[in-house]
């Protein structure tokens, strides 16, 4: 159905940014095979995945990875695909049999994406991190705050989502690209902390240009500027202001009723505290709803700050389909949109190895070769 309709690609179950980057690939039409930890299968962990909206559009796979006939049934699954992708730390893949030499060898076409925190070399490879680490060490945490305050860590989006799964979605659609051209695969190193650095890549210019200083929160979109901040209103919520455009600006002022008033410039960084204070005095003058009536439809760059419930609900992504509905379950919707091939979710989250079967049947496996996997435990 998607622009990915008939890619073929192999999951091996992971959490974060592997999960993430098969909704996106999955939600654009790919088949996305999730190979599942046979233990996993049944049992207390049955239906564990119903609520996991990152699981969505893709069927699962019991497989047993230490056993030799679960890595062969993985193996011959690769002779099918189109890419595979993992996230264990480096090494991992191949002490189990599966490293990319072996499935390349295989399939000579196949992309191998590989998704980690540190890469799959350096000094920090083979330790633990999270999310935190590595946007710490990729310099996108320390910017990211008030002044005068401890950084704060933005959830998990710049390194998981942002830095991680969505720059190997990336990376494998890139490589699929290439090997239609040159009819081979490569290996795709996704590292979470040069994913979260090159997010980076506009401040690090804006800091070449003497635009940007390390000082936390005294930058233009760091919550330095009194025109680029969210402000408290009357009712205890807050709104959002981005006037960094002079006309923008004047908009900003007009609607605030200062218009007129001899006010510093704009960009006069060392007036930007007191500008704010006046701002944010004026803002709590009046309720979140007040200010939408006022402000929304103008190009002040306004919104209300919603909290997820809210987004749900806002005309505006009720309009678009920002948001829907999978079994009963609010969660965003396929992004982003295309003129011509539709994507949609077809299947909600499924249980580990609930689709065993019928997948590896699609898959070109003969009935009694799935039942002889089945009594020798290598499949659930």
């Amino acid at each position: 159905m998607g622009p990915l309709d008939g890619i073929r690609i192999i999951e091996i179950a992971g959490i974060g940014p592997g999960p993430f980057a098969g909704m996106l690939l999955s939600d654009m039409g790919a088949e996305v095979l999730r190979i599942d930890r046979a233990q996993n299968v049944g049992g207390g962990n049955a239906g564990a995945t119903s609520l996991d909206f990152l699981a969505r559009n893709r069927r699962s796979v019991g497989v047993d990875l230490k056993h030799p006939e679960g890595v062969e049934t993985v193996l011959r699954l690769v002779e099918k695909a189109d890419a595979i992708y993992e996230g264990f730390r480096p090494g991992v893949m191949e002490r189990l049999g599966l490293g990319p030499d072996v499935c390349l060898a295989r399939n000579p076409r196949l992309v191998f994406g590989r998704m980690t925190g540190w890469g799959q070399d350096g000094p920090y490879a083979s330790t633990a991190g999270h999310d935190i680490n590595y946007i710490a060490l990729a310099g996108a945490l320390d910017p990211i705050g008030r002044r005068g305050e401890a950084p704060v860590p933005p959830l998990n989006l710049v390194g998981d989502f942002g830095g991680g799964g969505m720059f190997l979605a990336y990376g494998i659609v890139c490589a699929l690209l290439e090997a239609q051209r040159s009819g081979q695969g490569q290996v795709v190193d996704a590292a979470m902390v040069d994913g979260a650095a090159t997010l980076m890549t506009m401040m690090h210019g804006m800091r070449a240009m003497g635009f940007w200083t390390d000082e936390r929160g005294s930058n233009l979109l760091d919550t330095g500027a009194h025109f680029y901040d969210v402000f408290e209103t009357a009712d205890g919520k807050y709104v959002s202001i981005g006037s960094i455009e002079p006309q923008f600006y004047a908009q900003l002022l007009k609607l605030t009723a200062l218009e007129g008033e001899d006010l510093p410039r704009q960009m006069d960084r060392a007036r930007w505290p007191e500008l704010k204070e006046r701002l944010a005095g004026i803002f709590k003058q009046k309720t979140r709803d007040e200010w939408c009536a006022v402000m929304e439809g103008s190009d002040v760059c306004f919104a209300p700050v919603l909290n997820m419930g809210e987004a749900a609900e806002h005309p505006h992504n009720v309009a678009r389909g920002t948001f829907i509905q999978v079994a009963g379950h609010t969660q965003p919707g396929p992004a982003p949109r295309f003129s011509r091939t539709r994507t949609e979710v077809v299947r909600p989250p499924c249980a580990a190895g609930e689709h065993t079967d019928e997948a590896l049947a699609d898959w070109g496996f003969a009935a009694d070769e799935v039942a002889r996997l089945r009594d020798a435990k290598a499949i659930a």
